[in-house]
């Protein structure tokens, strides 16, 4: 169950319309890097969190939260479109909305939404939920979610500079604070389950004679001209989870066979000479 409230969750002001800034506001709307996204996101994760409860409520607030974040965004979108020219005889009378239509405007904003937000991204695509992690392993997700955080805030932070507006400029910089917290509570989930040392490997569930731990710590150099970057990943130090040491190898043979198939069956629609 839902509750609304009629007021956003923050001030949205818009000092001088841009039509084009609009469908850039989009992608943070419809985007992979947007609110719906993590919306839905949390929401599922949520849906489908198995064990302490604290993290299924946590899920659902912050899911709740984001869908306030598409609420308002809308509404800037909508306040951007204000003056937006309705005809091509209003996109020639002035000049600024003639270069309004030449800088990109989306004309969806008039053909299709009244001059109102719409669930797409910035180049008019709509969400189509490919980008939803739940994978109701609370580990996996909460990495998921701080990359989720983290390209919400790039994306809120290019925007950010992106305007010149003072109004924008403020409702961003709420966002980029709200992804700060998000990606600060997601990794403190992990450290609530004893530490990224803990979590790692996800599953960290998994029998260890389920894996073929002669190949899980090394770094494989598979190019032809390049030496190995070295770094922490080669170093023999011990690896995050603590279950070996990290090292590197150069060069190694190729373990498969060669992949050929057997001939064609009679039926496959293959020719003659396949079979």
């Amino acid at each position: 169950m839902f509750h609304h409230s009629s007021k956003l969750q923050y001030e949205v002001r818009v000092d001088s319309p841009d039509p084009v800034f609009a469908k850039y506001l989009q992608q943070a709307i419809g985007g992979v890097e947007g609110e719906i996204r993590v919306a839905m996101q949390y929401m599922f994760q949520a849906m489908g969190a198995r064990g302490d409860k604290r993290f299924r409520d946590m899920l659902m607030m912050t899911a709740t939260e984001e869908f306030s974040h598409i609420e308002f965004l809308g509404h800037a979108v909508a306040l951007n479109l204000e003056g937006a020219p309705l005809s091509q005889q209003e996109a020639a009378a002035e000049d600024s909305v003639v270069g309004a239509i030449m800088g990109g405007m989306n004309p969806r904003h008039v053909l299709s939404s009244g001059l109102a937000a719409m669930p797409v991204n910035a180049n008019g695509v709509p969400f189509d939920m490919s980008h939803i992690y739940a994978t109701g392993n609370i580990a996996a997700d909460m990495l998921a979610n701080a990359t989720a955080e983290s390209a919400g805030r790039v994306l809120a932070s290019r925007l950010y500079n992106m305007t010149d507006d003072k109004g924008m400029k403020d409702m961003l910089s709420f966002l980029i604070a709200r992804d700060t917290m998000h990606q600060q509570q997601w990794l403190a989930v992990i450290e609530e389950l004893g530490g990224i040392e803990a979590a790692l490997p996800v599953p960290n569930s998994t029998p260890e004679e389920h894996e073929a731990m002669e190949h899980s710590y090394y770094f494989l150099n598979t190019s032809l001209d390049e030496p190995t970057p070295k770094g922490v990943w080669t170093d023999n130090r011990a690896t995050m989870d603590g279950r070996s040491t990290y090292t590197a190898r150069d060069k190694v043979e190729p373990e498969g066979q060669v992949p050929e198939l057997g001939k064609a069956r009679k039926g496959s629609g293959a020719q003659k000479e396949q079979m």
